[in-house]
């Protein structure tokens, strides 16, 4: 097998981090990948433009909405959900998941007698999750891409 040329291993790997890169919206993502996700979970996408930031509704095919904000500078800032069924928060959550995950169980630890949905709240990582059998909610957002003026109340999904 001839070699592989460092030209071209460069494009092969420009290629593969762009590919991973968009493969689909997270939080701290590219805003243009929220299309892989509308692909993923089949659900209709519209999007409203607003002064502050962009907000990319995704109905899925259940009913349960998904909302993507993306600021100014096309990153995805917050993400929301609400509905039957949770959605996949490792993707959607991206790097962050793991800090979730560990934050969650460290909670279920402390707090084993009291029933208290996951929570993360670190400076630049908020997450509240909440629901009961049968419908989810819960809202993640990174405070440091937040546009001048967000409000954690721009996050709510009206039913």
């Amino acid at each position: 097998m001839p070699p592989i040329r460092p030209a071209v291993a460069m494009g092969l790997a420009a290629i593969a981090a762009l590919v991973s890169d968009s493969a689909a919206a997270h939080l701290g993502g590219s805003a243009s990948s929220v299309t892989a996700d509308r692909s993923r979970m089949a659900a209709r996408l519209s999007t409203v433009a607003t002064g502050r930031f962009t907000r990319h509704e995704l109905t899925r095919p259940n009913g349960g909405q998904v909302h993507e904000f993306t600021n100014a500078d096309g990153v995805v800032f917050a993400v929301a959900w609400s509905g039957p069924g949770k959605p996949d928060l490792a993707t959607l959550l991206g790097p962050y998941f793991p800090t979730f995950q560990a934050n969650s169980v460290a909670t279920a630890r402390r707090m084993h007698s009291l029933r208290q949905p996951p929570r993360t709240a670190q400076p630049n990582l908020q997450i509240q999750v909440g629901g009961h059998m049968g419908w989810f909610h819960g809202v993640a957002y990174i405070p440091s891409l937040a546009p001048a003026g967000f409000a954690v109340a721009d996050l709510a999904i009206q039913p």
